[in-house]
């Protein structure tokens, strides 16, 4: 693992150095494998990185687009993490509808829809029953509670090793959301946090040692690139060196 903490002047300079990241992986990884995969995160703080990838001329036919977690609500519920980035990103460009991915949220049980995402991912890529796939970029946030994607504290689905995509509890309400072995195996990931409420979580997270079931975000080390992009309110109190 390459792991890489940046601490950015303001929320402007956290989403500007974020996109730049992602526009330096597109061209490598389409020249290498012929297209570029990414998995979205939802929240308020990714939403400008989006409309800014919105404004650049990229290769959309070869660009896959997929969420790393999804709020079970249809997507033009206010709360869906697809309907956020398509009015924000995927609407306002010519991107072919079949390289979306969205996970499914209208089956009668979450579960169901998680084997059907699962089921999704193993056919686009390839790969047999137990294999990981390896996306190039998966983008993530942190809650106060340290929660990314909807891996939750003390959850079931922290434990889930067997499957890639699982279920997600956050206060009794389901979300579908991507394994840790899922994250772990992407070529990038890339955290972007925004905010002074993410200190005190930043450094049980970044601590010599902590219960990763009580600070999730601790679990994910990925056998790629680690990107910790975080705004100065988040991380003024870290050392920019770890």
């Amino acid at each position: 693992m390459n792991k890489t903490i940046e601490i950015l002047p303001s929320k402007a300079a956290l989403i500007a150095r974020s996109l730049q990241l992602i526009l330096e992986i597109i061209p490598s990884a389409i020249a290498e494998r012929g297209i570029f995969t990414i998995a979205l995160s939802g929240g308020s703080t990714p939403k400008p990185l989006y409309e800014a990838i919105a404004a650049q001329d990229l290769p959309w036919d070869k660009i896959h687009v997929f969420w790393g977690d999804e709020r079970y609500v249809p997507p033009t519920h206010t709360d869906s993490n697809e309907g956020m980035a398509r009015q924000a990103w995927l609407s306002k460009v010519p991107i072919p509808e079949a390289n979306i991915h969205p996970m499914p949220t209208d089956a009668a049980d979450p579960a169901i829809a998680a084997q059907q995402y699962e089921q999704q991912l193993q056919d686009f890529f390839q790969l047999k029953s137990g294999e990981i796939p390896a996306l190039d970029v998966v983008l993530l946030g942190m809650g106060d509670d340290a929660h990314t994607a909807s891996l939750f504290p003390q959850t079931d689905a922290l434990q889930v090793c067997d499957h890639i995509v699982t279920v997600g509890n956050k206060d009794g309400q389901p979300r579908i959301t991507f394994t840790i072995p899922l994250i772990n195996q992407a070529r990038c990931v890339m955290f972007i946090v925004a905010g002074a409420s993410k200190q005190p979580a930043l450094a049980q997270v970044f601590a010599p040692s902590a219960d990763g079931n009580l600070y999730p975000s601790r679990f994910i080390q990925p056998f790629g690139e680690l990107w910790w992009l975080l705004d100065q309110d988040a991380g003024q109190n870290l050392k920019r060196a770890d």
